[in-house]
C-alpha cells in the first residue's frame, strides 16, 4: 500500500506546498524593479519614473498599504499609474491611503477594467482555453452582464484632486522644472473602451518628450503607438502571468501580447517605427485568485536616460 500511494500523496504534498507558497508568502513579497531605459533627447536630465500597476486593492490589505506608501521615499520625477487599481468596489478608501504619499508627487494615470467593474469568480483554467481560441477580454467574447460596478467616479475626483492627470483617451502634460512632458493615453482595450482615432497624431513637436500610456498592452494599441513614433509605452494588465513556471515563464498573458514580452522592458516595432515598451506585472491580483507563483509582486522604477 506504502509503494501504491507514495507517488500520489507526494504529488498532492508539493501541490499543497506550491498552493500554500503562493498564497501565503509570494503574493505579500512585494519587490521593485529597477529598469534604465534610453529614451531621452541629448543633454536631457535622466527623469526617474515610479510606475504601479494592478493594485487591485481589498480592504484589509495592510502589507500591501504600507508597501505602496513606503514607495514615495524613492521621490520619484513623477508616477505613472496604468490601471486596475480595484478589485473590492470598498476599497477606494484604502487605495487612496496607500496611494496618498505618492499622490504628493505629478503623475498621470489610465483606467483598467477592474476599476470601472469588480472581477468575477472564474476557473483560472479559461484563461488558456481562451488564449488557444484567440479569445481576450471582449474581444470575440460576448459582453459582460451582472457585473458589480465600481465607484471609479470617486477614484477619477481623486487623482484630479491630487492633480494627476487622466488619460483615459486623451492627452495630457507635466511641468518638471522647466521641462514640458507631454502624454497621450487609451483607456482600457482589454474591454474595447480605446478610442485612438481621439489621440492619434504621434508625439507633441513642443514637449521636450511625449510617452503613451495604456493599461492592457494589445497589439492594435502598441502597433497605433509605436507607427506614430512614441519612444516608450507603459503598460500592465498582464500580472507577469502570474502563475508562472519557474525556468520557463508566463502561460498566458490576458491579451494578445505574446509571452515573451509578458513583464519587464522589450521593444516593439510597427511601420517602420521601434518603441520601447515596459509592461508592470503589478502589485496585486483578483479577490477570487490571490496567489503568485514564481512573479512576485512589483512596481517598476524606470531611469530615463538620453539616446546613445
Amino acid at each position: 500500500m506504502r509503494a501504491r500511494y507514495g507517488v500520489p500523496l507526494a504529488i498532492t504534498a508539493v501541490g499543497a506546498a506550491g498552493i500554500a507558497y503562493a498564497a501565503g508568502f509570494e503574493v505579500r513579497s512585494f519587490r521593485l524593479r529597477r529598469v534604465t531605459v534610453p529614451v531621452l533627447p541629448k543633454d536631457m536630465r535622466p527623469l526617474r519614473v515610479l510606475q504601479v500597476s494592478d493594485i487591485h486593492m481589498v480592504s484589509g490589505q495592510r502589507k500591501k498599504r504600507a508597501w505602496l506608501q513606503s514607495l514615495a521615499g524613492l521621490r520619484p520625477d513623477f508616477v505613472v499609474n496604468t490601471g486596475d487599481n480595484l478589485s473590492d468596489p470598498e476599497g477606494v478608501p484604502e487605495l487612496l491611503d496607500a496611494l496618498g504619499p505618492l499622490m504628493e508627487f505629478p503623475g498621470v494615470y489610465v483606467f483598467g477594467s477592474n476599476d470601472y467593474y469588480g472581477p468575477t469568480l472564474r476557473n483560472p483554467a479559461r484563461y488558456l482555453f481562451e488564449k488557444v481560441q484567440g479569445r481576450h477580454g471582449l474581444n470575440g467574447n460576448a459582453p459582460a452582464v451582472g457585473v458589480v460596478h465600481n465607484p471609479w467616479e470617486e477614484l477619477r475626483d481623486s487623482f484630479d484632486t491630487a492633480g494627476w492627470v487622466g488619460l483615459n483617451n486623451t492627452r495630457g502634460r507635466l511641468k518638471l522644472d522647466g521641462l514640458e512632458l507631454a502624454f497621450t493615453g487609451l483607456d482600457d482595450p482589454h474591454i474595447k473602451r480605446d478610442r485612438y482615432d481621439e489621440v492619434a497624431g504621434g508625439p507633441e513637436q513642443d514637449a521636450d518628450l511625449s510617452l503613451a500610456v495604456v493599461h492592457a498592452p494589445y497589439l492594435r494599441a502598441l502597433d497605433a503607438f509605436t507607427a506614430d513614433g512614441y519612444p516608450l509605452i507603459l503598460a500592465g494588465h498582464t500580472h507577469g502571468g502570474q502563475l508562472c513556471i519557474p525556468f520557463y515563464g508566463a502561460l498566458v498573458t490576458n491579451c494578445d501580447l505574446d509571452t515573451d514580452r509578458v513583464k519587464g522592458l522589450s521593444t516593439h516595432q510597427s511601420a517602420g517605427n521601434l518603441s520601447h515598451l515596459h509592461v508592470s506585472a503589478g502589485c496585486g491580483t483578483s479577490r477570487y485568485t490571490p496567489v503568485r507563483f514564481a512573479c512576485p509582486p512589483e512596481a517598476t522604477l524606470l531611469t530615463l536616460v538620453p539616446r546613445t
